[in-house]
């Protein structure tokens, strides 16, 4: 075996690790590069590896910094298929066109206003070519369990997000395991993840390899922010990614409304096409998730969706009104790259009676980070918007699995099993999560690990 690490080796984005078996090349995630414009910049660069000789692609889960990246390999020429659970391709659909959409309304604003540096501002890749590339997605059956020729495959669920999945590759008596993202004990939505086989080499995610959760109560936490919040005439708005944290929200919004401490007069609103039909995929697969059927049917009890730009401008420009009634606002983009939640950050950030709260992890880089670290003004579509707006962060959304958590996943694989694994490599963090987690690997469990290199290719 033979990997070859193409994105996700030096930061927490671009998921893309190539293994080569024989002649056989497998490509596991196809993320995007997102945060720092050196990263981004890595997204317009050819995969690292001949994308025409990719004999499949296997995908952990739905979120862009794991799947973004299949469109615009397709266009560099791979046509093999593309494997994934159901519910992970059902949540792609909905992804992959939204960030193409994305993608040409940003090269067509940059185009308009003349404030692309280069002469004419492109998307990585259309809408049509996000649609061609579904069309690659093949089934997988039920039991998880894949044959591709003399390789065997299978995905073991992750908790994480809807159909997340770790992915144990075997092939003439070599293996590795590859984590993909791990979820948390305690999800709002998700089970614990399920324990997958033990393999001989190891890719572990670290995205809170130097972090625990903090002990609180994110309903309580989220009820405390409401209360101040409307008590000073201000609303809130919830920066928050359409998959997995739109509908988690949903839920402790409507236990807080149930619990009568979010009065019915105060309106929900969700303004996110992506998150709406994100959420009725949520309910289409409502069997995987940890909550009843009755409370996965009432996630959207009393919720108003805004469909259309105009109505997203509107509402926004009217929640800067002095006299404005308090409202919840969700809104994607989770970390403000981008989306409608601009919208609401131009109107709202200026205002100090307001308050925006973002639900977990915030890369290095992005808007979400700048504003959460402290920043007084930040940058909206080539203007300056000042932050005088309340901002704070709900730590307890996270959908990640923290450093106790990730120790907690590779004990238990191993357990049983007749050994330690050969080596074990902490991807898909930022420099020091990632490093903090190979330390604990090292001094806890005693095992071979390192962080690798972008680019780098190891053999076993």
């Amino acid at each position: 075996m033979k990997l070859t690490f193409l994105g996700a080796a030096d930061t927490v984005t671009g998921s893309r690790h190539l293994l080569t078996l024989g002649e056989q090349r497998l490509l596991l995630d196809a993320g995007l590069f997102q945060g720092f414009k050196t990263l981004r910049e890595r997204n317009w660069m050819a995969l690292g590896a001949p994308a025409t000789q990719l004999d499949a692609v296997l995908l952990s889960h739905a979120h862009l910094d794991h799947c973004g990246y299949l469109p615009a390999l397709r266009r560099q020429g791979f046509k093999g298929p593309i494997y994934a659970t159901p519910a992970t391709r059902d949540l792609c659909d909905v992804l992959l066109r939204d960030s193409a959409h994305l993608q040409e309304e940003d090269a067509r604003r940059a185009n308009k206003e003349g404030s692309s540096r280069h002469e004419k501002a492109l998307p990585l890749y259309s809408v049509r070519e996000a649609e061609a590339t579904l069309k690659q997605f093949a089934p997988l059956p039920r039991d998880g369990k894949l044959r591709l020729g003399a390789t065997d495959v299978r995905f073991t669920p992750a908790g994480h997000l809807l159909g997340a999945s770790s992915i144990h590759v075997s092939h003439a008596g070599r293996s590795l395991l590859f984590s993909g993202d791990i979820g948390r004990v305690g999800d709002l939505l998700m089970p614990v993840p399920q324990v997958p086989a033990a393999a001989d080499v190891v890719l572990i995610e670290s995205t809170y390899g130097n972090r625990l959760h903090p002990a609180e109560d994110a309903q309580a936490h989220l009820g405390q922010i409401l209360r101040n919040t409307f008590k000073r005439g201000g609303s809130v708005l919830l920066p928050s990614f359409a998959v997995g944290r739109a509908q988690a929200l949903l839920l402790l919004l409507q236990r807080l409304r149930n619990a009568g401490e979010l009065p019915l007069d105060v309106p929900i609103w969700l303004d996110s096409p992506m998150a709406e039909l994100a959420t009725e995929i949520t309910l289409k697969h409502a069997r995987l998730l940890r909550i009843s059927a009755s409370e996965a049917r009432s996630l959207t009890d009393r919720v108003h969706y805004v469909t259309k730009q105009a109505q997203s401008l509107k509402l926004a420009a009217s929640l800067a009104q002095p006299r404005a009634k308090p409202a919840v606002v969700i809104s994607a983009s989770g970390m403000a790259t981008g989306g409608r939640v601009l919208n609401y950050i131009e109107t709202m950030a200026p205002q100090a009676r307001h308050h925006i709260a973002f639900p977990g992890f915030q890369a290095g880089g992005t808007r979400g980070a700048r504003m959460v670290g402290g920043e007084r003004e930040i940058k909206v579509r080539g203007q300056w918007v000042p932050v005088n707006a309340e901002v704070s962060q709900l730590e307890g959304l996270s959908g990640h699995a923290d450093a106790d958590g990730l120790l907690q996943w590779l004990r238990a694989i191993y357990a049983n099993a007749a050994r330690p694994p050969e080596q074990v490599y902490v991807v898909h963090g930022e420099p020091a999560a990632a490093d903090a987690l190979r330390s604990r690997i090292q001094d806890e469990l005693g095992w071979p690990v390192r962080v690798p290199q972008h680019g780098e290719t190891v053999s076993w």
